[in-house]
């Protein structure tokens, strides 16, 4: 798995990375469209992922890929069978969540819990890791577990959360000489751009209620 099966200009694809990256690439397309297959990809792909990134020593991406095989199964219950609540009627509140907005109250929530994950997975990595670029790491680590959490729950503020996160991580990647995985999260960034808009049309498409949650 980890045996280059081609050399392109220079840089070693293996077929790790290669079948890491169809799969990743197949999830993000199908969470775009709102179809839960989505998920069972998001589990393959973070476990090959995983293992790609503990050889090049990103730690704090290893680990997040392992929260993300833990995650996908807790996201396809959630976009199979969950429920928003909040005091909504029966008929509005069906098994398998719709596309909802966050309570804006919540924004300032999120904006902290991606800067205190920022602060002690940095510190984590560099003090008791040999990553060599343990900040770098850890800032689209954080946000990966928080987007991960608001798309779980299919909530619209999931895409800019992940279009930061794989700004930031497009530029890590190619630092490590990833470049194949590099141009797949430059590919998310457009993705994610599409699926932000998308799921805007989808939220209120008739001028009717959006729901918050």
């Amino acid at each position: 798995m980890l045996d280059p099966v081609v050399v392109a200009w220079g840089y070693p694809l293996t077929f790790l990375e290669l079948l890491a990256f169809g799969l990743a690439l197949a999830c993000v397309v199908l969470e775009v469209l709102e179809i839960h297959w989505a998920w069972p990809l998001a589990f393959a792909s973070s476990l090959l992922y995983g293992w790609l990134f503990q050889v090049y020593r990103l730690y704090g991406e290893a680990g997040l890929q392992l929260f993300f095989a833990a995650m996908a199964i807790w996201g396809w219950t959630q976009w199979l069978y969950g429920h928003r609540g909040r005091g909504l009627a029966p008929s509005e509140d069906p098994a398998g969540l719709r596309i909802a907005r966050l309570d804006s109250r919540r924004w300032p929530l999120v904006a902290a819990g991606w800067l205190a994950g920022w602060g002690l997975l940095g510190l984590g990595l560099a003090r008791f890791t040999d990553s060599d670029v343990p900040w770098f790491d850890a800032f689209p680590t954080a946000g990966s577990v928080l987007g991960t959490l608001l798309m779980g729950r299919k909530l619209i503020e999931a895409w800019p959360v992940w279009l930061g996160v794989n700004i930031v991580a497009t530029a890590l990647f190619a630092w490590k000489s990833l470049y194949l995985t590099a141009i797949l999260y430059a590919i998310f960034c457009v993705l994610a751009g599409i699926g932000w808009r998308r799921w805007l049309r989808q939220l209120n498409p008739a001028g009717g209620r959006a729901v918050n949650a």
